[in-house]
């Protein structure tokens, strides 16, 4: 009778300890979600069977973040800031020295600027002005009448200028006269329009590099490899008619364009 009445009583406490055991699972799983639940039996008794481990070695998950962190750096080889200024600079470096090695070779070369310090060549040129000289023209052509020509001085006095600008008027082989002021070639007259209209040119004796007799007034034979010139302000200008002709080849160009002032530029 005691075991009868005594059986219930057990079968309500081990409901209770069952009952106590299913809750605090349930609560170790609610504070510990990532927790992962046991296997079942059936597959611990089949991986035991198989002789197989689901274990994940260390070095397995240290090979997985390694992946991870990889792909997160990864470099994708764009310059940082000191590389990308270091890199601007250079730039800057190579532009400005050709920027100086085209400017070099150019006025060696092809094209200078000159500026006119006197009035020798009024009206056509006056102090201040300046021109573009083309270094190249003679060595595509003959010198021509006419011409303005920038030349090596053939002064060696101290302080001269080391350059003059005049123009072209009697070429190699050519005999130039003045009489009354007017210029003859060979016999003709020169018609001048660049010269003012009372603009003469004055009296001179025939220089030393003349070819003919010496000191003749107002009469040279113009030598083979030189040209005569003289400034278009006839009365103010130190030119051939003192120096006496000169060679061809200590011309430096030819001067073809005023580019200052702005307001006058003008093909020459």
């Amino acid at each position: 009778m005691n075991n009868q009445e005594n059986d219930p009583l057990s079968s309500e406490s081990e409901a209770s300890d069952w009952s106590k055991e299913i809750f605090e699972r349930a609560q170790e799983r609610v504070e510990n979600p990532e927790e992962k639940s046991d296997p079942p039996v059936s597959q611990e008794s089949e991986g035991t069977q198989n002789g197989e481990n689901e274990k994940i070695s260390p070095e397995e998950t240290q090979l997985g973040t390694t992946n991870v962190a990889v792909e997160e750096d990864f470099d994708f080889e764009l310059p940082g800031p000191f590389r990308s200024n270091l890199r601007k600079i250079f730039e800057w470096v190579a532009v400005i020295g050709t920027a100086f090695i085209v400017a070099f070779i150019i006025k060696v070369f092809l094209f200078q600027a000159y500026y006119i310090p006197s009035p020798s060549m009024e009206p056509t040129l006056g102090i201040g002005d300046r021109v573009i000289v083309n270094k190249l023209s003679y060595n595509l052509h003959d010198v021509n009448r006419g011409d303005l020509i920038v030349f090596e001085n053939p002064s060696t006095s101290n302080g001269a200028v080391s350059d003059l600008i005049k123009r072209v008027i009697a070429l190699p082989g050519e005999t130039l006269q003045v009489l009354d002021g007017k210029v003859y070639i060979d016999g003709n007259l020169v018609i001048e329009p660049y010269l003012e209209a009372s603009d003469d040119t004055f009296d001179f004796l025939a220089p030393e590099s003349c070819i003919g007799e010496k000191a003749v007034l107002n009469k040279c034979i113009v030598p083979d490899g030189h040209v005569f010139v003289m400034g278009d302000n006839r009365d103010n200008s130190r030119d051939s008619r003192i120096f006496g002709p000169i060679d061809i080849e200590t011309i430096v160009g030819r001067a073809f364009v005023r580019v200052w002032p702005i307001g006058d530029f003008q093909r020459l």
